[in-house]
C-alpha cells in the first residue's frame, strides 16, 4: 500500500510510544502526518511496557506521594555521572504529570502507582499494558484526526534539500517497490538499536552472544543510521537497559520467558549465584537494581544461579523473594514453578541442571567440583550464623541449599532496549557534529541521547517509556512552533 500523498507537513518513523505520542500531538496541531511502520503490527516494544514515570501526578496525590522535582533530577544526574543532561531531565520531569493527564485524557486507563525494587512510587501502570494504550487510545484517535498510518513500509533514506524540506524513501515491505514522500518535519522514533547484532558489537561493552534483547525485535538502529548519514551527531552510544539474569529458550521467542515463574525463580531472586569456576562473586541482593544486576553478572564469564527443592517449596507455599515488573508480582507464590522446572528438565533445555548431589550437579554444569562443594559449604556456614563474612548480604537471603534434588541455571542477561544515539537538544531536535541544529529534524524516544549515561536508572521505574511518550510529544509541539 502507498502513502496516500507525496507531500506532508510530518513525516514520522516508528509507531512506537515516542512516534505515536508525536504523530497524534501534531494531527491535534492540524498537521497533515504519515506515520510509518515497517513491521505488521504498530506499537513496537511499547506494546510490552507496564507503565511510565512520573511525580505530582493526580495518581500519585490521591494516594499521598509526595516526591520533589529537584530530588529526582539529583538522582538521575548523579546516577549518570552527569552524563545526561540535566536540562532535558528537567523538562521531562517538570511536564510528567502532566504527561500522564494527556494520556488519560486519550482515554488511557491506570491500574494505580508502584515502585520497582528498591525504588520510588513513579511507575504508573496501565491497564491492558503498553498494547491497550497504542490500540485502544492513541492510534484510533490519530487516525480520526486524518492522520495515515503504513505498515509494512520502511524508511530506508533521508535527504535533505535545498528548500529546506526533507525526502523520504520509502520501500514496500511487501512488494519492494521503492518511492519517496516529502515532509517539512521529519520525527525518528525508531526505537533504538537493541537488535543490530553488528551495532552492539561495534558501540557497546556487551557480549552479544550472552544478551538476550526481550522486545519486538525491530529495533535495529534505521533512524540512528539515517541520521549519522545526513550528518547528525553520533552521541550516548553504549546503553543497553538490562535486567538481570534471564533463561535463553533457543526454541522460542525471548518474550515468552517474561511470565515464567521458573525464570523469575532463577534470574531474578537474592539466594545464590556462582560463575563458571563455581565460585561466589557479588552480594546477590543486586537484584533489586535490576541494571546493576545485568551489570554484575556481565563481570562473569558464565552465571549459574543455584536453588534447592527447600527454597522451591517455600517460594510455592509462601512468597517469592523479587518478582519481574508486574508479569510475576514480587511476593507472588510461585505455584506453576515446580511444573514449569519440571517440563523444562523433561524437555532436556540447555538453560536448566538438576541432580541428587552438589558433585553431580557441578558435574552437569561443567564447574570443577571442588571449588562449587567448598562454595555451598561456606554458603550454609554464613546461613547458620546469620552473617555473610563474603559480600555482607542481609541474613534472609541466606538460604541454605542443602535439599536436593537441586537445581543450577544458565543466566544469559536479559535486556529491554538500548537509549540513545542521537545527540538533541531540549526541544529534540537533532544536533550535527557541530552541534547546530538540523533544522526540522527531531528524534524522541530511545533514539534520542541525553537521559542516560552508561547505566539505565530502575530507581525511578518507568522512565524509558515515559519519557519516549514526553519527548514524541515535546518533539511535535516544537515542530508546531517551527512550522509555524
Amino acid at each position: 500500500m502507498r502513502s496516500k500523498k507525496k507531500y506532508y507537513d510530518v513525516v514520522v518513523v516508528g509507531t512506537g510510544a515516542a512516534g505515536m505520542a508525536a504523530g497524534l500531538t501534531a494531527v491535534q496541531d492540524r498537521y497533515s502526518v504519515l506515520m510509518l511502520e515497517k513491521g505488521r503490527t504498530t506499537g513496537g516494544s511499547t506494546n510490552y511496557t507496564e507503565g511510565l514515570f512520573a511525580i505530582n501526578s493526580y495518581l500519585q496525590k490521591e494516594k499521598g506521594i509526595d516526591i520533589k522535582a529537584t530530588d529526582v533530577l539529583s538522582e538521575e544526574v548523579n546516577y549518570s555521572k552527569y552524563k545526561a543532561d540535566s536540562r532535558i531531565w528537567r523538562n521531562y520531569i517538570n511536564s510528567s504529570a502532566e504527561n500522564v493527564q494527556w494520556l488519560h485524557d486519550q482515554g488511557v486507563e491506570y491500574e494505580g502507582v508502584q515502585a520497582m525494587g528498591a525504588g520510588e512510587a513513579t511507575w504508573h501502570i496501565y491497564k491492558g499494558m503498553g498494547f491497550s494504550v497504542i490500540h485502544d487510545a492513541l492510534q484510533p484517535r490519530f487516525e480520526q484526526g486524518g492522520g495515515e498510518v503504513l505498515t509494512l513500509t520502511r524508511a530506508v533514506n533521508l535527504t535533505k534539500k535545498a528548500d529546506g524540506n526533507f525526502e523520504v524513501m520509502l520501500r514496500d515491505n511487501r512488494t519492494k517497490e521503492r518511492y519517496k514522500v516529502n515532509a517539512r518535519a521529519v520525527v525518528l522514533a525508531t526505537g533504538g538499536y537493541l537488535n543490530n547484532q553488528h551495532l552492539i558489537k561495534e558501540e557497546t561493552s556487551y557480549d552479544e552472544r550472552r544478551l538476550v534483547p526481550v522486545s519486538s525485535g525491530k529495533g535495529t538502529g534505521d533512524g540512528l543510521e539515517m541520521a549519522w548519514h545526513l550528518g547528525a551527531q553520533k552521541s550516548g552510544m553504549g546503553m543497553a537497559m538490562l535486567f538481570g539474569g534471564y533463561l535463553k529458550d533457543e526454541k522460542e521467542p525471548s518474550y515468552k520467558m517474561m511470565s515464567s515463574q521458573m525464570n523469575t525463580a532463577a534470574g531474578q531472586q537474592p539466594l545464590l549465584w556462582v560463575n563458571e569456576n563455581g565460585e561466589r562473586f557479588v552480594n546477590e541482593e543486586v537484584v533489586y537494581n535490576f541494571s546493576l544486576a545485568g551489570n554484575a553478572l556481565y563481570t562473569q564469564a558464565q552465571v549459574y544461579s543455584i536453588l534447592d527443592q527447600s527454597i522451591i517449596d517455600k517460594m510455592a507455599s509462601e512468597e517469592n523473594f523479587m518478582g519481574l515488573g508486574i508479569y510475576v508480582r514480587r511476593g507472588q507464590k510461585m505455584d506453576k514453578l515446580q511444573t514449569e522446572l519440571d517440563q523444562a528438565v523433561a524437555d532436556k533445555k540447555s538453560f536448566i541442571f538438576k541432580a541428587d548431589t552438589i558433585e553431580k550437579l557441578a558435574r552437569k554444569m561443567h564447574v570443577p567440583v571442588a571449588n562449587f562443594q567448598q562454595t555451598i559449604n561456606q554458603y550454609n556456614e554464613f546461613a547458620d550464623k546469620g552473617i555473610d563474612s563474603d559480600f555482607g548480604k542481609d541474613p534472609h537471603y541466606l538460604q541454605r541449599v542443602t535439599t536436593g534434588p537441586f537445581y543450577g541455571f544458565k543466566l544469559n542477561i536479559g535486556a529491554f532496549c538500548t537509549m540513545g544515539g542521537l545527540k538533541v537538544t531540549p526541544q529534540n531536535e537533532v544536533l550535527d557534529t557541530d552541534y547546530k541544529p538540523i533544522t526540522g529534524l527531531y528524534a524522541a524516544g530511545n533514539d534520542a541521547s541525553g537521559l542516560v549515561g552508561d547505566t539505565y536508572g530502575p530507581n525511578m521505574p518507568g522512565t524509558c517509556v515515559g519519557y519516549a511518550f514526553y519527548s514524541g510529544r515535546n518533539a511535535a509541539q516544537n515542530i508546531n512552533n517551527y512550522l509555524k
